[in-house]
């Protein structure tokens, strides 16, 4: 029977990610726990343990590019091997990310050229930088997916033609931005985030829990009912996963 999927969320920044995961597996949601360093994929996988519908993602994310030690780095080659999903990795050219973009490539490039990275699932930064994102992914022929894609139109069939889904959240169902993108991404290429808890549902954080009203919102917009849109969603998961041999 189908669950349904958060494919990106930070469970570690909530105050308490095992009440966050506890009514997550209530909810029969599987949640990819993103993280932004090695070390912080180390102390999470630690405190969660084994759970069943828990997937910890080794992450290095690009706005800690700059600061980024050869400690870190060497963890990231050193944990590689225990993880099946690997996030939040990628790009940020935006103004926030600009001044370290040139670190940021340098430490992309790192993680795309381990020999085992296509051996897992990838969930992508691009903000900004989807272009070159998007290049470097397909010329790494990584497993991936675009988390929270915001860039041009134009960039989608070039990441399509390179293999690449899309992760879609609560934010994007509701900007008409978000709505242009999703009308251009086939739906047997889309999976579903919170990218928890940097959205929100209503006027508090949302939480992997929450992820049923995000395929709610892409039943309306697929002409599917909920039932559909979440069995949809997850062969799409499942897919993913099967082509580098992970846990869905």
């Amino acid at each position: 029977m189908a669950a349904f999927v958060d494919a990106h969320c930070h469970v570690d920044r909530y105050d308490s990610p095992v009440a966050i995961l506890d009514a997550a597996a209530r909810a029969d949601v599987v949640t990819v726990a993103v993280t932004e360093l090695p070390s912080a994929y180390q102390r999470l996988a630690l405190q969660l343990g084994k759970r069943r519908l828990v997937r910890v993602a080794l992450g290095f994310h690009p706005m800690r590019a700059a600061a980024a030690s050869p400690l870190e780095l060497a963890l990231f080659t050193r944990l590689l091997d225990r993880a099946d999903y690997v996030g939040e990795v990628g790009l940020d050219g935006s103004r926030e990310g600009r001044p370290s973009l040139r670190a940021q490539v340098k430490l992309f490039e790192h993680l795309l050229s381990q020999p085992r990275i296509k051996t897992k699932v990838l969930t992508v930064h691009s903000r900004g930088a989807e272009e070159e994102t998007i290049a470097k992914l397909a010329q790494a022929d990584a497993t991936s997916i675009l988390h929270w894609y915001s860039g041009a139109l134009k960039h989608i069939d070039t990441a399509l033609a390179a293999g690449l889904w899309f992760s879609v959240n609560p934010a994007m169902l509701r900007s008409q931005n978000g709505q242009r993108i999703l009308a251009a991404i086939p739906r047997e290429r889309v999976v579903t985030e919170t990218d928890g808890p940097y959205t929100n549902v209503g006027r508090r954080p949302s939480e992997p829990s929450d992820i049923r009203s995000v395929v709610a919102g892409l039943a309306r917009i697929w002409g599917e009912d909920d039932e559909e849109a979440k069995a949809r969603v997850f062969a799409n998961m499942t897919a993913i996963a099967a082509s580098v041999h992970a846990v869905p």
